[in-house]
């Protein structure tokens, strides 16, 4: 479910019950819980095993033929690349290599083709002919070790070791089949732990308990402990729905939604099912698992090589600073970041020196006399952020996501501004796509806040790369404050 493989192993998984009645079988689970600790067990996720298992067989064919290991290196790095921007590292509900087997394929073969074309240009036809096999050997080793992870999974969901604590949002008709499906197939790896309905007398009572109603969800989510919410009934308002998905003891939770008129579906673009119900697996925008690893590799190595191409640039402006306003050209001021830690954001100063009370609840505005002719230059360029690059390497922050704010303001315009508070799902990045969209400087706060929580729920890599490109034609033609 969502990135997990192995959540939670619940002592009542491992009863007698839910063992079966052959005695072998039912010390197995027992035996893996003595050999490895509980609390590791907790924290394996799909892609954990999955991801490193794909990397490792991509590159066997380095054990027979080292002469291509740099074509077979870049290869696998591209693929993995590929296959987690298309989440293809997320366990299914419905556990098919079958259904895989067509996306898996075009990835793959999109990475060899990329690096088969680099070689052709630059080495003879027998180069090109060599790589080919090598990479044929790959992706059957990949398809293979998919048989294998899959059955593995399975496996734990048959024996319990897999156990997703489920709330149903709904009472109906529908949430009760969904319940009876899931008590009668373990393979799915969810266990329903009860639902909320605003009804007086939901049907669904007859197979799970009721926990209240739709405002109370996030109080039966901690009761619960569950890391799943199922909405299956489409008469709830969406706007109630997004409000109470979105309440911090939610937001964790994998989201799972039969569309509204369902029956007209197919299954073709839909993500799951559970038998013939399509399931539309929402995004958690929390950026965990392997995306969260590659932004923050991406973050790295970006951020590292930037700050070595313009420290050159970024002396030069140092130095303009300090000629027009004196000492302290590095200013550092507490700004609100992931999960609302505060950090100390570094930025050059481009105005006058302003005391710790007015710097941290006065808002910049264009045309602010406080900025001086440096300052004004180092504004309209952006190049008074590229300290943040150290922020940046630090771990602080985040090429790419919503622009921190300073506590004072965060606090105000949580209780101002609807799901403000939600951009502190990620960290904080050095641009944004609301800055690319023309919202920076004294702008609607509301249609900012919109634009990033649009950004956290849609991101992937390549989202990332196109909002640099921006961010650079912006600099390039002065589009800045």
């Amino acid at each position: 479910m969502g990135d997990s493989t192995v959540t939670a192993l619940e002592s009542t998984a491992l009863s007698s019950s839910s063992m079966g009645s052959r005695g072998g079988d039912r010390l197995r689970p027992r035996l893996l819980v003595r050999l490895v600790p509980l609390a590791v067990l907790r924290k394996i996720r799909a892609w954990m095993v999955v991801l490193p298992v794909d990397g490792l067989l991509l590159l066997a064919p380095l054990l027979w033929d080292r002469s291509q290991w740099k074509a077979m290196v870049v290869m696998t790095g591209l693929s993995l690349l590929l296959l987690t921007g298309g989440g293809r590292y997320r366990a299914r509900l419905h556990l098919s290599v079958l259904d895989e087997l067509p996306t898996l394929g075009s990835r793959l073969l999109t990475a060899a083709a990329v690096v088969a074309t680099v070689i052709a240009l630059r080495h003879e036809q027998a180069a090109v002919t060599t790589f080919l096999v090598n990479v044929a050997s790959s992706i059957g080793l990949v398809v293979a070790g998919r048989l294998v992870t899959t059955r593995l999974i399975s496996w734990s969901r048959r024996w319990q070791l897999t156990s997703h604590r489920v709330v149903v949002i709904g009472g109906g008709p529908l949430a009760l089949e969904l319940m009876q499906v899931v008590r009668a197939n373990s393979r799915y790896g969810l266990r329903v732990a009860g639902f909320v309905d605003d009804g007086e007398d939901p049907v669904a009572e007859q197979e799970a308990p009721r926990l209240g109603k739709l405002v109370d969800l996030d109080s039966a989510v901690v009761r619960t402990q569950a890391d799943v919410l199922l909405i299956a009934d489409g008469e709830f308002a969406e706007r109630d729905l997004l409000d109470i998905v979105r309440t911090p003891a939610c937001l964790p939770c994998d989201l799972l939604v039969v569309p509204r008129l369902h029956y007209f579906h197919t299954q073709t673009g839909m993500a799951d099912h559970i038998e013939s119900i399509p399931i539309m697996r929402i995004r958690t925008p929390s950026l965990r698992g392997p995306a969260r690893l590659i932004k923050r590799l991406f973050d790295v190595v970006v951020a590292g090589t930037l700050l070595l191409v313009v420290a050159p640039v970024l002396l030069a402006c140092m130095l303009a600073v300090r000629i027009e306003g004196g000492p302290g050209v590095i200013f550092r001021q507490p700004r609100v970041g992931r999960d609302g830690i505060v950090f100390d954001c570094l930025k050059l100063r481009s105005m006058r020196p302003a005391s710790e009370q007015e710097a941290g609840t006065t808002w910049s505005i264009a045309d602010d006399p406080r900025v001086g002719p440096v300052g004004r230059v180092l504004r309209r360029t952006s190049l008074d952020e590229l300290p943040q690059l150290w922020n940046i390497l630090r771990g602080e922050m985040t090429l790419v996501g919503p622009r921190p704010e300073r506590p004072h303001f965060v606090d105000q315009f949580s209780q101002e501004y609807d799901r403000y508070a939600h951009r502190h799902r990620v960290q904080a990045g050095l641009t944004g796509l609301a800055q690319v969209s023309g919202l920076r400087g004294d702008v609607s706060i509301a249609k900012r806040a919109r634009c990033d929580n649009y950004y956290i729920e849609n991101w992937t890599l390549w989202l990332d790369i196109k909002i640099l490109i921006r961010t650079v034609s912006e600099v390039i033609f002065a589009k800045g404050r």
